[in-house]
């Protein structure tokens, strides 16, 4: 790259740091200092990106083409046991970013019984290619089990939500909430007691397998890579996530706020 091109990437870089942390500044005061306020601005900049971006249906639309090719093939192999998919719902299957930007607009960031409040309403619309994939895999005679984090008393509401898209296995057998533990390896386990389970689908490493839970979760991708696309699939979720809990883990900072040097430029 010659300096004059240089130059230019480099204001180009300086601009899109600039843009976006000064919108996210008039969510939400600065701590002060060189801190960057992240929160509720960043869950609202990520609803913006799943709501506007024309990459992030690119990016859905990729990853059930790619579950599509995969349960297509595997659907053929024999097995003992009938076969099964697990799926997150929540930016897997269903969008909830107008909670986020209602949480946003009015300063304030996730809380259970907010939460609660919204998924009532059953007004969530679904990620894109989710419906098409799901009914599809029911064609094939595999069945579909809904592990989430979703709350117990948030049951009927979900199903309800489900139900409007005509999803399949949309009942309390294949509806697996909280158990009051975030981690969904028990509930993956008993899925497993009677099924083959072979692809799991979420926008979190957690709807995956208890080992991505561990401080080197980036190495535990690493050593797992060759399962992404093949049994695990990713789709993309930039408002919230378990990444968020691994940067303040053993922290006493404000949750809202990403220390300067947290982030490289």
């Amino acid at each position: 790259m010659d300096h004059e091109g240089g130059e230019e990437m480099r204001m180009y870089k300086l601009f899109a740091w600039a843009v976006p942390a000064l919108l996210l500044g008039a969510c939400r005061p600065s701590s002060g200092g060189k801190d960057l306020a992240l929160l509720p601005g960043g869950p609202a900049w990520g609803a913006l990106f799943q709501q506007r971006a024309a990459e992030y249906r690119a990016l859905c639309y990729q990853a059930y083409n790619l579950a599509t090719l995969r349960l297509d093939a595997l659907a053929q192999l024999p097995s003992a046991l009938p076969k099964a998919i697990i799926t997150d719902i929540d930016e897997t299957v269903l969008d909830n970013s107008p909670y986020f930007v209602a949480q946003a607009r009015a300063g304030k960031t996730y809380d259970d019984s907010s939460w609660i409040r919204w998924t009532a309403k059953e007004q969530c619309d679904t990620v894109p290619g989710a419906v098409q994939f799901l009914r599809h895999a029911k064609e094939l005679g595999v069945t579909v089990f809904y592990v989430t984090n979703r709350f117990q008393p948030e049951t009927a509401a979900t199903l309800a939500n489900l139900r409007k898209f005509n999803l399949p296995d949309v009942d309390s057998a294949h509806l697996f909430l909280s158990d009051g533990n975030s981690s969904k390896d028990s509930r993956r386990a008993f899925i497993a007691n009677n099924y083959e389970v072979v692809l799991w689908i979420g926008d979190n490493l957690g709807d995956f397998s208890g080992i991505f839970s561990a401080k080197d979760r980036g190495q535990q991708v690493d050593s797992n890579k060759t399962r992404f696309g093949d049994r695990f699939i990713v789709l993309p979720n930039a408002m919230y996530g378990a990444w968020e809990d691994v940067l303040y883990k053993d922290r006493k900072e404000d949750r809202n706020v990403i220390l300067n040097g947290e982030l490289k430029m």
